[in-house]
């Protein structure tokens, strides 16, 4: 062996006893914390878990999985721990509502100490149609009749999809929606329909309504009255639920509305805080987009009656870049439908 050789072999044993575990081992033995900023039972609760019970055996060295909730101000409390205090050694994942994620965009008096932008996404489980819905009770069994009469709806807080989505339905549409705002999340808002203290709801994912109500779906048991994406989802129009763009009369107001909802496309995200290395990001980002396309968690998702259509880490990530260039006019105005 030439004393070049014997060099270059010197220094690769040396390089490699001072590298530290590549990615590939750092998870073995270890364990991750996924927090939810949610309460528990909602349908984030249960995307999350469904995820959970098949997301370590993607993981090289299959970590263990405990699930924590950070539930308040819409999953900000959640998202400004996560910039802040979380450590950023790939071992804690969130899963926030994406309102968050485009809340410091919408609303300058928002309580963030955090960048959206400098989040690393993971991906997204869903790209979510919301709706709007009454409980069977109410008077209001359209969106047309919405537009007429003073319908009473649920909603948390400002901020939390539903909140914002009766807001900007009022503002650009003009939907006569009478706010009663301060409930926790969609599972005391349904309670309280069910106990007609109020007629609907507003900006709830469709998977999570037929999943937490399934026997309002088959009972007939509400009126279906909104859909709202910026595609139409293939079931609702089939039922002749109606998709926003029917109500919606300028280009500039769609231009609005697209940057609002362009959120759904990441309607369900995880992510991890900033600063965690490369090689873990990409560890973990592969592993969801294997997740996410295992027969075994789409046979979970299936019996839960949660949809799946994911967006990769890499897509989201664009997304919510792509929105925070937006034109100031267009931000100025999606800012004004949201404002409580």
């Amino acid at each position: 062996m030439t004393m070049a050789r014997m060099l270059t072999a010197t220094l690769s044993v040396v390089v490699a006893a001072l590298t530290p575990a590549s990615a590939q081992e750092f998870y073995a033995n270890k364990t991750i914390t996924m927090i939810i900023g949610s309460n528990p039972g909602g349908g984030y609760d249960l995307y999350a878990r469904a995820l959970v019970r098949h997301y370590a055996r993607h993981i090289p060295g299959e970590p263990n999985i405990v699930v924590q909730h950070m539930p308040g101000a819409g999953s900000v409390n959640l998202a400004n721990h996560l910039y802040t205090r979380a450590p950023k050694d790939g071992l804690t994942i969130g899963m926030i509502f994406p309102g968050v994620v485009v809340g410091p965009l919408f609303d300058e008096r928002m309580e963030a100490r955090f960048k959206p932008t400098e989040f690393v996404y993971l991906g997204s489980a869903n790209n979510s149609t919301r709706v709007c819905a009454t409980y069977v009770t109410s008077k209001t069994r359209t969106f047309a009749d919405a537009l007429a009469r003073e319908t009473v709806m649920g909603g948390d807080a400002p901020g939390g999809s539903l909140f914002d989505y009766l807001q900007f339905l009022r503002r650009e549409v003009g939907a006569q929606f009478k706010i009663v705002r301060g409930y926790r999340g969609s599972v005391d808002i349904l309670l309280s329909m069910e106990r007609q203290e109020i007629e609907g709801i507003c900006g709830l994912d469709w998977s999570s309504l037929r999943t937490q109500r399934p026997q309002w779906v088959t009972d007939k048991r509400m009126h279906v009255i909104l859909q709202t994406g910026l595609d139409d989802h293939a079931g609702l129009s089939s039922e002749g639920v109606p998709n926003i763009w029917k109500f919606v009369k300028d280009a500039e107001s769609r231009s609005v509305l697209e940057l609002i909802l362009g959120q759904q496309v990441f309607g369900r995200p995880f992510l991890l805080p900033p600063g965690v290395p490369a090689e873990r990001v990409a560890v973990l980002r592969r592993a969801f987009d294997d997740t996410v396309a295992d027969k075994a968690f789409l046979g979970d998702a299936e019996k839960m009656g949660l949809e799946v259509t994911p967006a990769s880490g890499a897509r989201v990530q664009d997304l919510v870049e792509r929105m925070y260039s937006s034109p100031p006019n267009i931000v100025k105005r999606a800012r004004e439908a949201l404002q409580p």
